[in-house]
């Protein structure tokens, strides 16, 4: 069993006062404290299954009344993820595979908030099967968004959240620990 340290007031669980170790069996924890942001992949295809399991787990996520308003654009062709290279997620020229997510504002005003939750789901499926990925955002940048919706032909209602380059990673990737005991406040601020 992996260890995962998480730092925490003396309150919690009546430890030491900067320390608690919680057990973790391997399964959604570590996805979420190994997830780290991969910019640079092998030279290798991600098998269907896998890109299949990444667009599930999305679609998984929970949304506003159940709407539902994403869809996805999973795409692997090399000249069309070069065009997408143009909007800013440069590391998308290295990526043999990109998936966009993307809002139907059509069936929510708040697209962007559950099209954030599938986003999210996607990144941890992709850790979870041993794959790279990074979100790079298309939404609420003008000129980003333009440029996916004509490289992607999208409809006048769906409007890109953000453009996933997903691979095998290459090089050093290691998680950060983000946790910030001072960002958490209790009861009251």
């Amino acid at each position: 069993m992996a260890a995962v340290a998480v730092v925490a007031g003396a309150w919690a669980c009546g430890g030491d006062a900067n320390t608690v170790t919680a057990e973790s069996d391997g399964t959604i924890l570590d996805v979420i404290f190994e997830r780290k942001s991969v910019r640079s992949y092998e030279d290798r295809a991600v098998e269907q299954e896998k890109v299949d399991i990444l667009v599930r787990a999305a679609m998984a996520a929970p949304s506003g009344m159940d709407r539902r308003p994403w869809e996805i654009v999973v795409v692997n062709d090399r000249e069309t993820l070069d065009m997408l290279a143009e909007t800013g997620a440069k590391m998308v020229t290295e990526a043999p595979l990109a998936i966009i997510i993307c809002g139907d504002t059509d069936k929510s005003s708040y697209w962007y908030l559950d099209c954030s939750a599938a986003t999210q789901n996607l990144l941890l499926a992709a850790e979870a099967q041993g794959l790279g990925a990074v979100w790079t955002a298309a939404y609420p940048y003008e000129d980003r968004m333009g440029h996916v919706i004509n490289a992607l032909g999208l409809p006048a209602n769906v409007l890109p959240l953000a453009v996933v380059p997903v691979g095998y990673p290459s090089g050093d990737n290691a998680a950060k620990d983000k946790y910030d005991a001072s960002k958490v406040h209790t009861n009251r601020w």
